[in-house]
């Protein structure tokens, strides 16, 4: 199951990769305004971005929480200096999908 996970990871990247130089290449139809190409590229670069990274921050986020109650429960004297880093961690994952949903506005705007 991994490999044809990873394998199609390869393939939607190299389809997408494809077709990045034709939506930047396009001429534009009238003074600064996109065209409908470059347009539904952003559109569509800015979904997948903000899905991704919500995806994979919530995957991440899963790990690192059961990865800490696993050690809490192993040791729950260690709970206080367990419980602080975990928070740490899971703000700073957090971090990072904000900042997709940021460059998504951004995206969206030039549209």
């Amino acid at each position: 199951m991994r490999r044809v996970l990873t394998f199609l990871a390869i393939v939607g990247v190299a389809v997408i990769a494809a077709f990045v130089p034709d939506v930047f290449a396009q001429e534009e139809a009238a003074g600064s305004q996109l065209g409908e190409l470059a347009k539904l590229g952003l559109a569509i670069g800015s979904g997948l971005g903000i899905g991704i990274a919500a995806g994979i921050g919530g995957l991440g986020q899963g790990r690192a929480t059961a990865a800490a109650l696993s050690g809490i429960a192993r040791n729950p004297g260690a709970a206080a200096r367990i419980q602080t880093p975990m928070i740490i961690g899971l703000a700073l994952i957090e971090s990072l999908v904000i900042y997709a949903l940021a460059i998504t506005f951004l995206l969206q705007s030039k549209i």
